[in-house]
């Protein structure tokens, strides 16, 4: 993927800052920005914690963090200036620097693995599969805290010395932390402060209207099933298998972010699994599997649902990484070929990356007053090559004594491996990255289960010591790339790459405490009995649960499962393959093929996620059709705002739950001849 800068384009990003001096670390960091980074990276990181325990992923945050982080700031000096009090201005710098930590911090969630691997490890995604104990850690806070700041930083370590190979050298794009740049770099202007300003009003009222409609909710929500979150749009036969709408806010948000075919893909999907796929098992039930086994137990229809899904996962998977291996290698061959290509010296200087990185040599590279600039403020301060070696150094081998004492199902031998090769695959996951901005940690992270399940084996706890593996890779690769793409809006928007660094590990120690503490407090709260008894039924945990059982043994799997996942397998690989070519060929077919992942991930999830999110989706479309200019403007403010207000909904949920506080009705949708009966029933009893 490549992208034209500005200055290529001959218009010029830096001119209109020329005359603003570059603010020091004491201005760029400072206490309004701590503040504000810490307000809003615990708002984001509730958003974000609802969103990964809905969905097991996390959408980026970088705009809406600079986005409000703007907003907050302004706020701030506006009453500053009410009360006469001196202050320092607010530049774009200190802009990068919030959303910076604002991001390191919410990104936890996903990394920290809330949504996936740490709820894998529990009883609750064991399901009825209990009597393993070997296989079954339920979260400790000691544990999860100390974990996460182990992995956490040795991520932030791990690419510090490639920096300049990264962003100056090989002029990796990052989309994502250079649409952010552009973003905060037009804040900065009169239009983008007034265009900020309006975003932000949509935003909050769009939150303000969805915590009230969750708190209209809780009144009609006094036992299981009770209140509008058991709406059943299609009918109540469809709302027994599944298919009905429960204004879930934070789906259908994602929905109207989401482009249309992953919605789409994702509903076909679960008509395929829950109305298809599932019908068939059920007809096989005391012949496949035991009739008598729960619903949540993993030898029966959920295992068969969940093992066709992740042979799913990992064809897409393969089939993706694969790819982006062989678009990585080209363009690294590309770019070393580029300054050995003929041609004229103004043509070879155009193309010419920043092979050199002393100061002198970049004068001679490069071509544009952007550049130059830039790239001067990206190497004058730094943090010392040795010092980040020996820091990772340290944190690894402090990691291979403290992880195995955590978990002893891994042993100190699996760690060390994982620390030695991990700074291989992370820049080849970095370089990845920064060319097409799809993060494969999860997808290295699969890897490492496999391998360590493997070797492990079932019976010795070879299901905790594979998810731990796919921790210490997920949490080192997320950081990794995360600090590299925010590098990169740094190089942007002139920040001092120090301020960048020191930001991202203030924001990834607020989120190694803020997010483990979140998170137990839902849980306590789900242990005990209390609030939404589906907060932590998390599909994806149950994916790779699912994963670690199939790489470690294959007892307690049920009848023609793997026969099974092979063909699911196969279908899944042709699939990806076939809308791979024929997105290169550009034939017509290609637009309307749906997402494999995405269908995968519907034989995991329930079937009223999709139906959320193709509400949201469809919403977004009418929209357009009738407004286009200001759904352009205001529909991604207007998800935000959804989410935000879903997260904050879920907390008041929670607190209502840990006061024992109980919703005064219940409200239920039954059947003409139910609700006959019904009534019949209730003039039986006496009178009070």
């Amino acid at each position: 993927m490549e992208h034209l800068d500005d200055s290529q384009e001959g218009i010029s990003t830096e001119r209109a800052f020329e005359a603003d001096p570059i603010p020091s670390l004491s201005e760029t960091i400072t206490v309004r920005s701590l503040v504000v980074s810490f307000i809003l990276g615990a708002a984001l990181s509730a958003v974000a914690m609802k969103i990964s325990l809905n969905s097991g992923f996390l959408p980026p945050l970088t705009i809406p963090a600079g986005l409000v982080g703007f907003y907050l700031s302004r706020a701030w000096i506006r009453v500053l200036d009410c009360f006469k009090v001196p202050h320092l201005p607010f530049t774009c710098q200190e802009n990068t620097v919030i959303q910076t930590c604002v991001v390191a911090c919410s990104a936890i969630t996903f990394s920290g693995g809330f949504g996936t691997y740490i709820l894998a490890m529990g009883k609750s995604a064991a399901g009825g599969d209990i009597e393993d104990k070997k296989n079954i850690v339920d979260p400790s806070i000691g544990r999860l805290i100390t974990f996460l700041f182990l992995v956490s930083f040795s991520g932030l370590f791990i690419l510090m010395p490639f920096r300049k190979v990264m962003i100056i050298r090989h002029r990796l794009t990052y989309p994502s932390g250079m649409a952010t740049a552009h973003l905060i770099n037009s804040f900065h202007t009169p239009q983008g402060a007034s265009n900020a300003r309006q975003q932000v009003r949509m935003l909050f009222r769009s939150m303000g209207g969805t915590i009230l409609w969750d708190a209209f909710q809780w009144f009609y929500s006094a036992a299981r099933g009770c209140g509008f979150r058991a709406f059943p749009l299609f009918g109540l036969e469809a709302y027994k298998r599944g298919f009905y709408f429960d204004f879930c806010m934070t789906n259908v948000a994602i929905g109207m972010l989401c482009p249309y075919i992953i919605t789409i893909s994702l509903f076909v999907g679960s008509v395929i699994s829950w109305g298809i796929v599932t019908p068939y098992l059920q007809s096989k039930a005391g012949i496949w599997y035991s009739a008598e086994l729960s619903s949540a137990s993993l030898s029966g229809i959920r295992g068969y649902n969940i093992f066709i899904g992740v042979s799913m996962i990992l064809a897409d998977g393969l089939f993706n990484l694969l790819s982006i291996l062989f678009c990585t290698l080209c363009a690294m061959y590309k770019s070393r070929r580029q300054p050995m290509q003929g041609g004229s010296e103004d043509d070879s200087d155009t193309q010419l990356p920043f092979h050199c990185l002393n100061a002198a040599e970049q004068q001679k590279v490069a071509q544009s007053f952007d550049d130059r600039r830039r790239a001067q403020v990206f190497v004058r301060d730094h943090i010392p090559n040795s010092v980040s070696i020996l820091c990772y150094i340290l944190l690894s081998v402090v990691s291979v004594v403290t992880i195995p004492y955590l978990y002893p199902e891994i042993n100190s031998l699996h760690v060390t491996l994982i620390y030695l090769a991990a700074p291989v695959f992370a820049f080849c996951d970095a370089y990845g990255f920064g060319v097409t901005d799809m993060n494969l940690s999860s997808t290295y992270g699969k890897l490492a289960m496999l391998l360590i399940s493997s070797v492990v084996g079932r019976s010795n706890g070879g299901v905790i010591a594979g998810l731990v593996a796919c921790g210490i890779v997920m949490g080192t690769m997320c950081n990794s790339n995360s600090l590299m793409q925010e590098l990169k809006t740094g190089y942007l928007t002139l920040t001092s790459p120090r301020a960048v660094f020191v930001s991202q590990a203030i924001g990834t120690a607020l989120g190694c405490v803020i997010n483990p503490v979140m998170f137990w407090a839902l849980y306590r709260v789900q242990d005990g009995g209390g609030g939404d008894e589906d907060l932590l039924d998390v599909p994806y945990a149950r994916v790779y649960r699912g994963i670690a059982m199939l790489s470690s043994g294959q007892n307690g799997l049920p009848m023609h499962s793997l026969w099974l996942c092979r063909v699911s397998f196969a279908l899944a690989l042709a699939l990806s393959v076939f809308r791979d070519v024929a997105a290169r060929k550009r034939w017509r077919v290609a637009g309307y093929l749906p997402s494999t992942i995405c269908v995968a991930i519907a034989f995991v999830v329930p079937a009223r996620m999709p139906i959320d999110m193709f509400v949201g989706s469809l919403a977004v479309y009418l929209w357009r059709r009738t407004d286009p200019r200001k759904s352009r403007a205001f529909s991604a403010a207007v998800a935000s705002g959804l989410i935000c207000g879903d997260g904050l909904g879920m907390l008041l949920s929670s607190v209502m739950a840990l006061t024992h506080a109980r919703a005064p009705i219940c409200i239920k949708f039954v059947s003409n001849s139910d609700n006959v009966r019904l009534e019949a029933f209730l003039a039986t009893l006496p009178k009070s």
